[in-house]
C-alpha cells in the first residue's frame, strides 16, 4: 500500500522551506523571470541559473514544455533541489485545467526519482499567468491527493492571505 501523502499549508516565502525540494513555477525559458521564479532564482544564486543553462544547452533547447517538469540543484535555498515546472497561462475560452494538474504530477514523479519527502509548491500559475486562484487551489489540490507518489508532505507554500484561504477550503 502507498504511503499517505501529507498535505500542509504555510503563508510565507518559498525560498525560505526547509524541505528536500521546492517547486520553481518557472518559464519555459528556464533562466528566471519575475514572481516565484525571479524570487527562487535570486535566493538560490548562480548556481541554479547555471544548471538551468546546461539544460537549455542539452534537452531543452526550446524551453521546458508547459505542464513538464525537471530537477536542479537548489543553490543557496535551504532546499537540496529545485523542480521547475511551467504552469499553462490561463484562459477564458480554452480550459487548460490538465495542464495545472500535470505540473503538479510531473513535478512529484520528479520529486520521486530524486529521493525527496518533503516538497513545498507555490500556487502555480496564479501570478502573471493569471489563473483565477480559487480555482487553481481545487486543481492543485486533486492533483496532489490523486498522485500516486513517496513524497510524505506537499506543503502549499502561499504569498499571501487571500491564496493562504483558497488552499485552506480545499485541503480542509
Amino acid at each position: 500500500m502507498e504511503p499517505m501523502t501529507t498535505l500542509t499549508l504555510a503563508r510565507g516565502d518559498i525560498t525560505r522551506q526547509h524541505v528536500d525540494a521546492v517547486v520553481n513555477a518557472a518559464n519555459s525559458s528556464l533562466l528566471g523571470g519575475g514572481g516565484v521564479d525571479g524570487a527562487i532564482h535570486r535566493a538560490g544564486g548562480p548556481d541554479i541559473l547555471a544548471a538551468c543553462r546546461a539544460l537549455r544547452a542539452s534537452h531543452y533547447g526550446k524551453g521546458l514544455p508547459t505542464g513538464h517538469a525537471v530537477a536542479t540543484p537548489a543553490g543557496r535555498l535551504p532546499a537540496r533541489w529545485v523542480i521547475h515546472t511551467v504552469g499553462p497561462v490561463w484562459s477564458a475560452t480554452e480550459d487548460r485545467s490538465e495542464l495545472l494538474a500535470s505540473c503538479h504530477r510531473e513535478s512529484l514523479r520528479v520529486a520521486d526519482e530524486l529521493g525527496a519527502r518533503t516538497v513545498a509548491f507555490p500556487a502555480i500559475s496564479t501570478g502573471i499567468y493569471g489563473w483565477p486562484m480559487d480555482d487553481a487551489a481545487r486543481i492543485a489540490v486533486a492533483a496532489v491527493r490523486q498522485a500516486v507518489t513517496t513524497v510524505e508532505e506537499v506543503r502549499f507554500v502561499l504569498f499571501d492571505e487571500r491564496a493562504y484561504e483558497a488552499f485552506a477550503a480545499r485541503v480542509g
